[in-house]
C-alpha cells in the first residue's frame, strides 16, 4: 500500500458545526487507525490556520478519497479545502511500515 497526506482546511464560519460533528468525525478516524489504515493525523497548531494533517495508507489516491469521503466533517461540508496526495517518503519510511 502506498502512503498518502491528506490536508484539510476549514473555515472559522464552521467552528460550531465541526464541534457538533466531532464526536462522530473521531470516532472515524479511531476505526480508521485501529484499522491500520491512518497512520497519524493531528490538527495544525493555534499559530495556523485552522485545518488538519492526516497521513493514511491506500491502494490509490481514489482509495483514500472514496474512505475519506466517509469522514463526517466532509460529508457535512465542514472541510474548505482538501488536497490527497501520494507521499513517497524518503527518511523515516521503515517506521511508517513497521506502524501499519
Amino acid at each position: 500500500m502506498a502512503t498518502f497526506a491528506v490536508t484539510y482546511a476549514y473555515s472559522d464560519a464552521t467552528a460550531e458545526r465541526r464541534d457538533e460533528h466531532r464526536p462522530r468525525h473521531v470516532e472515524f478516524l479511531q476505526t480508521q487507525f485501529d484499522g491500520g489504515r491512518l497512520v497519524t493525523s493531528g490538527p495544525f497548531g493555534s499559530d495556523e490556520a485552522p485545518g488538519a494533517l492526516l497521513i493514511l495508507r491506500g491502494g490509490s489516491k481514489a482509495d483514500v478519497e472514496a474512505l475519506m469521503n466517509q469522514d463526517p466533517f466532509f460529508s457535512n461540508n465542514l472541510i474548505e479545502e482538501r488536497t490527497i496526495r501520494q507521499w513517497n517518503i524518503f527518511f523515516g519510511a521503515e517506521r511508517v511500515d513497521a506502524s501499519c
